[in-house]
C-alpha cells in the first residue's frame, strides 16, 4: 500500500469516525429531550451544527498533553507534578480520594492503571520574598506564587484513546445541556408572558368597569385611571408583541431544537481551552526575566492548559492527563481515620 492509499485510508476512517460521532452525539440529545423527536427533520437540522462541534472539540481535545505519570517519584522528577502537588505523598493520597477511581479500579478488576482527567483549582498569590539582583539581596521584593488546589479526578479509562473519547463526549453533553437550558428558559419566558397577559387584561377590564360604573357616578381620580387604563393597554399590546415573536405554541419544539442548534453551532462561545505559560521554581514562584529568587534554582517554563467550561454560572480549572498506577492506589480510611488526620493537622478543633 502506497503513501497516498494510507493517507487516504486514515481520511476516510477520520470521516466515518467522525460521521459516528455526530449521529451518537444527536442520539444523546435525543435521550435528554426524548420530546424533540417530535420536531420537524431533527436529525437533518442538528447535524450540520453538532458537526460543527464535534471537529472543535475533538481538535480542543487532540491538542492536550499526553498524560504524566502522577506518583510521589514522578514529584521528583516531573516540573508538572511537582507543581501540581505541594509534596510527593499528596498525589496518592489526593487522587486515592477520588470516589470515581476507586470506582473504576473497582470495575476494572486486571486494569494496571487509570488514564484520567486531574481538575484543579489554579490559585495566585502575592507575597514579599527575597531576590538576587547580581551581588545585591533585595528584600520585601513583591513577588507571585502559584498553587493547585481542589484536586479531583471524575472521569476514568483504560487507554488514553479511550479517555479522549469520553472527554469528547462529555463535553459534547454539556454543550447540548446548555441548549437545552436556553430552550427551557425560552418556555418558561412564555408562561411567565402568559400569565403577565392574563392579568394585566384582569386589571384591564377592572378599570374599565370601575369607568363605567360607580365612578362615573360618584366621580373620583379619573384623571388617574384614564392615565392606568391608557398604560395597562401599552403592556397588554407589547405583550402581545413579545408572544408573537415567539411563534405559535404547536411551534415550540421546533424553537427548541433551534436554540440547541445555536449552542452546537458556536460551541467556542461556551467552551474553550487556554494555555497559561508561566516560569516557575521549585517553590512554585513565579520567575520574572530580570532576576531569580535567592538561593533557589532557576525557573523551569511550564505551560498550563485551562479550560472555560460551559457549566452554569461557567467554571475556569485547570487539569492535566494523569496515568494513575493500581499499585498507588492508597486504602479506604474510615471517617475516624479522617477525623484523626483533621485534628492531626489542626484544620479541625
Amino acid at each position: 500500500m502506497g503513501l497516498l492509499d494510507k493517507i487516504r485510508r486514515t481520511d476516510d476512517q477520520a470521516t466515518i469516525e467522525a460521521r459516528e460521532g455526530v449521529d451518537a452525539a444527536i442520539e444523546r440529545v435525543m435521550a435528554l429531550h426524548p420530546q424533540l423527536r417530535l420536531a420537524r427533520r431533527y436529525q437533518k437540522r442538528l447535524a450540520p451544527a453538532v458537526a460543527i462541534s464535534f471537529n472543535y472539540v475533538r481538535g480542543l481535545v487532540d491538542a492536550v498533553p499526553a498524560a504524566r505519570e502522577a506518583s510521589g517519584a514522578a514529584w521528583t522528577g516531573d516540573p508538572y507534578i511537582h507543581a501540581y502537588f505541594a509534596a510527593p505523598d499528596d498525589v496518592a493520597e489526593l487522587i486515592s480520594r477520588s470516589p470515581d477511581v476507586r470506582a473504576y479500579f473497582a470495575e476494572n478488576g486486571d486494569a494496571p492503571d487509570a488514564h484520567a482527567v486531574l481538575g484543579m483549582e489554579l490559585v495566585e498569590r502575592h507575597i514579599l520574598g527575597v531576590r538576587l539582583e547580581g551581588d545585591t539581596v533585595r528584600r520585601d521584593v513583591p513577588q507571585k506564587t502559584v498553587s493547585f488546589s481542589d484536586h479531583q479526578v471524575k472521569l476514568c479509562a483504560r487507554t488514553d484513546a479511550e479517555l479522549r473519547s469520553a472527554i469528547v463526549r462529555l463535553l459534547l453533553d454539556q454543550l447540548a445541556l446548555v441548549g437545552l437550558a436556553r430552550a427551557t428558559a425560552d418556555k418558561s419566558r412564555r408562561v411567565a408572558l402568559v400569565r403577565e397577559r392574563a392579568l394585566l387584561k384582569t386589571r384591564l377590564q377592572l378599570l374599565e368597569r370601575q369607568g363605567r360604573g360607580i365612578g362615573s357616578l360618584i366621580g373620583g381620580d379619573i384623571a388617574t385611571d384614564l392615565g392606568e387604563l391608557a398604560r395597562l393597554q401599552t403592556q397588554v399590546e407589547e405583550n402581545a408583541r413579545e408572544q408573537a415573536g415567539l411563534g405559535l405554541p404547536e411551534d415550540a419544539l421546533d424553537r427548541e431544537l433551534d436554540h440547541v442548534r445555536a449552542v452546537f453551532a458556536q460551541p467556542g462561545r461556551y467552551l474553550s481551552v487556554s494555555t497559561r505559560r508561566l516560569t516557575l521554581d521549585r517553590m512554585n514562584v513565579v520567575l520574572e526575566p530580570d532576576g531569580m529568587a535567592l538561593g533557589r534554582q532557576e525557573g523551569v517554563d511550564l505551560e498550563f492548559r485551562i479550560a472555560r467550561l460551559p457549566t452554569v454560572p461557567p467554571r475556569v480549572r485547570a487539569f492535566s492527563l494523569v496515568r494513575f498506577a493500581r499499585a498507588s492506589l492508597l486504602p479506604e480510611r474510615s471517617v475516624f481515620e479522617e477525623a484523626e488526620q483533621l485534628l492531626a493537622s489542626g484544620l479541625w478543633s
